[in-house]
């Protein structure tokens, strides 16, 4: 038996002198930047040699590592300090973003140089948005011209999907909104975005991440209003813009009023005061009473927990729609209001599912409570009722139908026989 212990293999300390020598040389960023600028000055202003470039470059120079100057010398020429000025210390190119035409053309061109890059070292993404955020928040140091360039450049980006919306939160820095520029900057960038996309796109991406109910944000708070919003756009040539912030805030306050209204449900506080509050609050919002009988309806149906079982529930939505009647009366004073109040509940005994035998109930209970008429009940079951559960409700409705049809005959021939009654007196 061998009783010698066998050597270990051991790197030898030569070899990784050497590689950690390589990796400095690799890693400077001097030699970095001056890559690049040699690169872009060779290619000049041919974006599809730029984009070639740019693809054989990333096996040779680390752009993980120095993402942030690759990007500061494709956009500004050389490296960024803080502010938005260019080093004097570092070499720069001519051949860049801001140097280039200041044209839509000339920007989806750069688009695609940024968007081939990406798409080739799909690691450069989050750095690529980091990058856009930061130029956001410089906007303050670049020309007017610049800037434009720079709108247009993420109104591109943004349409195709190359950067989120999320990068729009630097414009809200309370210095660029002060002086005008994230306003100013918007209307570009918007314009581009639309111009490639449509209005419907802009809003999927802003809900998407959140921004849509934030756009009054690029105005100071003294500024932050609807009308000004509205005006500041529609005069820029951006309507559909405006018309979309309008109803994200028409939305946003439907909603804080739903929940308050909940609250005072759930409190239990006097019908009057809820009815007064609503009243005074529709005023304020300029809503119809269509719209806000829907509030209404919604509030009043989310205020209590339901009972899970069928035969349960519907005793239960009947006690507590008749403590609510009054209300519901109160803002259903046309026939419109009446129609759209029986297509809630038609949406809502369908979308659940406990409620589908309650309907009729519900709708014959606000029937004899004057909060709907036979003439609102009657349209909705010939002509203006919804698909949705269509055959279940009509069917639930028919007796009662019947009735109110043949209470509506007896009522004519009873006016009919007064009339004759005058007549011969």
């Amino acid at each position: 038996m061998n009783n010698q212990k066998q050597q270990k293999p051991t790197l030898t300390g030569q070899r990784f002198k050497t590689r950690k020598r390589d990796e400095k040389e690799r890693f400077d960023p001097t030699q970095f930047q001056e890559s690049i600028v040699q690169g872009l000055n060779q290619t000049g202003t041919d974006l599809e040699a730029v984009a070639k470039f740019l693809d054989a470059s990333g096996a040779k120079l680390d752009y993980r590592r120095y993402a942030e100057t690759l990007f500061d010398i494709l956009v500004a020429g050389g490296m960024l300090a803080p502010g938005g000025t260019l080093s004097d210390d570092m070499t720069r190119t001519e051949y860049c973003l801001f140097t280039a035409q200041e044209d839509l053309e000339t920007m989806q061109a750069y688009a695609q140089v940024f968007n081939k890059l990406i798409r080739r070292y799909k690691y450069l993404e989050k750095g690529f948005e980091e990058e856009i955020k930061k130029l956001l928040l410089f906007l303050k140091g670049f020309t007017e011209s610049e800037r434009n360039k720079l709108a247009m450049l993420a109104g591109i980006l943004l349409a195709n999907g190359s950067i989120s919306a999320s990068i729009l939160s630097s414009l809200f820095n309370e210095n660029l909104v002060k002086e005008g520029v994230s306003a100013a900057f918007a209307v570009k960038l918007f314009k581009s975005w639309i111009n490639e996309k449509d209005i419907n796109s802009v809003a999927g991406s802003l809900r998407k991440v959140g921004m849509d109910n934030r756009l009054m944000e690029l105005f100071p708070a003294n500024k932050r209003s609807c009308e000004h919003f509205s005006k500041y756009f529609t005069d820029a040539g951006l309507k559909e813009l405006s018309d979309f912030a309008r109803n994200q805030q028409s939305i946003g306050a439907r909603k804080e009023l739903q929940k308050e209204l909940q609250e005072q449900m759930s409190r239990g506080d006097p019908l009057k005061e809820i009815i007064a509050f609503t009243r005074e609050e529709m005023k304020k919002a300029n809503l119809s009473e269509q719209a806000m009988i829907s509030i209404i309806w919604t509030s009043v149906m989310s205020s209590v927990e339901w009972n899970k079982k069928e035969e349960l529930v519907t005793e239960q939505a009947i006690k507590h729609l008749k403590q609510y009647s009054p209300l519901l009366k109160a803002f259903t004073s046309q026939g419109l209001s009446e129609l759209s109040l029986l297509l809630k509940i038609q949406e809502y005994c369908y979308d659940n599912i406990h409620f589908m035998k309650a309907f009729q109930k519900i709708v014959v209970l606000l029937y004899k409570a004057d909060v709907l008429s036979e003439e609102a009940i009657l349209k909705w079951y010939t002509e203006a009722h919804l698909a949705k559960g269509k055959s279940v409700f009509l069917e639930q409705m028919k007796k009662f139908v019947e009735w109110l049809k043949n209470a509506e005959e007896v009522l004519c021939l009873e006016d009919a026989n007064y009339l004759l009654r005058g007549r011969e007196t």
